[in-house]
């Protein structure tokens, strides 16, 4: 970031006020924050770039933790290292106070923050559909079939005013449920989603694996809408809407262009290697406390949402329209200002397409 007159902590107060209505996206992360050190042997002699991801053991944010443990940043003479966030709100928070370059989230927090003054970009797509599942709890199966059930239940959330939260809405409202006829409740992700769904405290919600493979495994839950793949994207979205990414502050990527190639190098590389190795051969790449349910199970997760990937980090070309007309439907940044938003300034495709990766 650039030095501004304020100090720390008014600069960390100020990130975390800008984020209260787009908080985590789609988390399931651990609990605890944890750095990922380059593995032995891989630093290299080259620039060293922080990166805050909002959940590490995320399949949807896979690419992150898969590209250094491949060895691909230090392949690119970059030094990464890798730290995670329980809440994707603290990844974007983190990059807004210059505690780290980067930040691997949803895309949408581009729009968001463009909307309050603040100029970030998607620099490598990862995705190009949400890896997100409505889930509905096994006893609610024959009562909620589509977004015109949702009203008087209690759907799950990350946290209000989430990607989750958003995209629940936005399921609700285009089938005749209004905002107000449900209820949506923080539920956090992982273990403590499936907590509430066993024990009655939500009828439904959405999540992402591997919590969505362990669901279906112990019985607790039947999938209502599956947007891990462009298909089931286009079919609740209407369209593809891009989600995971590497985004940074446009003025550092300015002033850092080699560093941020050599980024993009990486991460396209990773995709790359992803679309032609097996689930099982990505799997095994992983941290092995990243399987909540065993390495078979954690495999399956990994297929069912690979195909949200791309495969060149570029920017499917009508997704960000996707998601603007998603965050216009609620956000109260964006709706009815749509036509203020410059689309064109909140991803770039210089690096991807300059990629040696």
């Amino acid at each position: 970031m650039r030095p501004h007159s304020i100090n720390r902590a008014a600069a960390l107060a100020l990130a975390a006020a800008l984020l209260v209505p787009l908080t985590a996206c789609a988390n399931d992360a651990a609990t605890s924050t944890h750095g990922a050190a380059a593995p032995a042997g891989q630093k290299v002699d080259g620039p060293t770039v922080k990166i805050m991801v909002g959940g590490l053991d995320k399949v949807i944010y896979l690419p992150a933790m898969l590209t250094q443990r491949l060895g691909f940043f230090a392949e690119a003479g970059v030094n990464v290292e890798l730290m995670s966030e329980p809440a994707g709100v603290n990844a974007t928070t983190a990059l807004l106070a210059g505690d780290v370059q980067g930040a691997v989230g949803f895309y949408d927090h581009t729009i968001d923050l463009q909307a309050k003054g603040k100029n970030v970009e998607s620099v490598v797509q990862f995705s190009q559909a949400p890896g997100e599942v409505e889930i509905v709890s096994t006893k609610q199966a024959d009562a909620i079939r589509s977004g015109a059930d949702f009203k008087g239940r209690k759907l799950g959330v990350t946290s209000i005013g989430s990607s989750t939260d958003f995209l629940t809405k936005y399921l609700a409202v285009k089938n005749g449920t209004s905002v107000s006829e449900f209820s949506p409740i923080a539920v956090g992700a992982g273990q403590t989603f499936i907590a509430a769904l066993q024990q009655g405290s939500i009828d439904a919600g959405m999540t992402t694996d591997p919590t969505v493979a362990n669901i279906l495994d112990k019985g607790l839950g039947k999938v209502l809408y599956d947007m891990r793949t462009p298909e089931g994207s286009r079919q609740a979205l209407g369209g593809l809407y891009p989600s995971s990414s590497l985004y940074m502050n446009i003025d550092w990527v300015e002033k850092n262009k080699d560093t941020t190639q050599k980024l993009a190098n990486a991460f396209v590389k990773t995709l790359k290697w992803m679309s032609t190795h097996s689930p099982e051969e990505i799997a095994a790449k992983m941290p092995a406390d990243y399987a909540q349910g065993g390495a078979a199970q954690y495999a399956a997760a990994i297929k069912a949402t690979l195909p949200m990937f791309t495969t060149d980090g570029v920017m499917p070309a009508d997704g960000p329209r996707t998601v603007l007309a998603v965050l216009a439907a609620f956000h109260p940044d964006v709706k009815g200002k749509e036509a203020t938003i410059d689309l064109a300034k909140t991803y770039t495709t210089e690096f991807v397409g300059k990629a040696t990766g």
